[in-house]
């Protein structure tokens, strides 16, 4: 609200165009749509005629503000389990985010991504500047100010004016990346935390996953994140993924059609969705799209292109890409 008025926007006006109550504004449980969310802030963002929007945003977040969950990761023993903690429940505060952890030798790479339905070809930028914001803003609190990323990385095209991104996360920045997130030292995660034991964590524990026994987790929402993740190099089958959610592939398409979806459809939506950002958003070649996609080249990429929009990349960018606020 305070960041909308300072840039002499109508917080009410702007959050009832999108569709959102101001009423949710007061009661933190009241469920919100994402899609209306990411409508807010790119709607937000282009009235006010900002490109950082998502990111001032960011500023005024807290590890508080993740509310129990904040109480569970002070008193894990390093930075690394607290975030590891903090990914199995982030979905009680934003099914739609997700996140993944991966360990090469001395770096940890934390990736980010949105996964929206309704909603395959708009920007998402806002949002995901947002989300990398408040993950740095996260671990600055837990490691302290002085501490730094490797790198930060985001898979949109820079902005034209990258003043206050390199002020809030460093020198170390990299737009039209392969992925969203921030690249980190394994050594600086492994960094034992302050001990602070409030004896609150294991109430604060079991009303979480209390939380997530309660909310919707079907196959099919598990097998989406699993394809995001593995769909880059070619690396996404029915078999894999199956793999990961610890059934075998039957069992997987099994529960699948019970829920109304089969693994193709399943997969061509994610990867429509991913498509069309990466087109609007970035500035991609062909080859590292088709990559990026796990198709085996540029070529299969185009032809599945046309065939699932009925029109080419350059016809589908031409027409839909639309200049940023000047």
């Amino acid at each position: 609200m305070e960041l909308a008025r300072s840039l002499k926007l109508n917080p009410e006006t702007m959050m009832r165009r999108a569709g959102l109550s101001s009423r949710c504004l007061d009661d933190p449980e009241m469920p919100i749509s994402v899609i209306a969310v990411r409508e807010l802030l790119e709607s937000s963002a282009k009235a006010a005629n900002v490109e950082d929007f998502g990111l001032q945003l960011a500023h005024g977040r807290r590890l508080a503000n993740l509310g129990p969950i904040s109480i569970v990761l002070r008193e894990e023993p390093t930075a690394r389990q607290a975030l590891d903690t903090m990914f199995r429940y982030l979905r009680l505060l934003n099914a739609s985010l997700l996140t993944h952890i991966e360990d090469h030798d001395d770096v940890v790479i934390i990736r980010e991504d949105f996964l929206i339905e309704g909603a395959a070809s708009a920007s998402v930028r806002q949002s995901m500047e947002l989300a990398v914001g408040v993950m740095h803003r996260i671990l600055q609190e837990l490691l302290g100010p002085a501490w730094t990323p490797r790198r930060v990385c985001f898979s949109h095209r820079p902005p034209r004016d990258k003043s206050s991104h390199l002020a809030f996360f460093g020198p170390k920045l990299e737009f039209n990346s392969s992925f969203n997130g921030i690249v980190c030292a394994a050594r600086d995660l492994a960094t034992p935390l302050p001990v602070l034991n409030t004896g609150m964590a294991p109430y604060a524990r079991r009303f979480l996953d209390q939380a997530l026994s309660r909310s919707r987790n079907n196959t099919t929402d598990a097998a989406r994140q699993l394809v995001a993740a593995l769909l880059p190099g070619s690396r996404c089958t029915a078999d894999q993924v199956a793999q990961h959610l610890s059934m075998d592939r039957r069992t997987l398409h099994r529960h699948l059609q019970a829920e109304g979806e089969t693994f193709s459809s399943m997969m061509q939506a994610v990867r429509s969705e991913f498509a069309l950002r990466q087109i609007r958003d970035s500035d991609r070649s062909m080859a590292e799209l088709a990559e990026l996609l796990g198709f085996s080249s540029p070529s299969a990429f185009a032809f599945w292109f046309r065939r699932r929009f009925g029109c080419t990349v350059s016809e589908w960018r031409k027409s839909q890409l639309k200049p940023e606020a000047t």
